[in-house]
């Protein structure tokens, strides 16, 4: 049987949880805007909800956040990801992304813009510009996992 420490990481790196996003979860400190990202997708495909709340800026954080049992992630998707230096010395970053999920039965993609700082020597999640798509999948398409199998003989509808 597969521990969780061998079960390939959430966000489609390929790589273990423990040596992709599992280290952030334990701790250590995103590098990249990107890294963080995808940290925080798969602290909410795995319901850890207190990391995703104390990677998320102070100014923008809510005061609590629910483990959201009805919602299974798929995928993650990085459509574009960059971090910038401004001339005050402020670290921008920002991630577009593509996140496909199950809830309730139903398939969604949420796609969002996201925006980074960096302070206090790390990266933080400060907000994002999201939009929730409901998808109507037909059984022969692909499976929004990325599997590259049908769906209907992969997560199924």
């Amino acid at each position: 049987m597969m521990s969780l420490i061998e079960k390939s990481c959430p966000c489609g790196t390929g790589l273990s949880t423990d040596v992709c996003c599992g280290r952030y979860h334990d701790g250590a400190p995103a590098p990249t805007p990107e890294a963080l990202m995808r940290s925080r997708y798969s602290a909410f495909a795995l319901n850890l909800c207190d990391y995703v709340l104390a990677t998320w800026h102070v100014s923008t954080r809510p005061e609590a956040l629910s483990p959201d049992l009805n919602t299974e992630w798929k995928s993650l998707i990085i459509v574009k990801a960059a971090s910038e230096e401004t001339p005050s010395n402020a670290d921008k970053g920002y991630v577009h992304f593509r996140a496909y999920f199950k809830e309730r039965g139903r398939w969604h993609m949420l796609e969002e813009n996201s925006r980074f700082v960096f302070e206090q020597s790390r990266w933080w999640y400060v907000d994002g510009t999201p939009e929730v798509v409901r998808l109507k999948p037909r059984r022969n398409d692909p499976c929004f996992c990325g599997s590259g199998r049908k769906l209907k003989l992969c997560c199924k509808e």
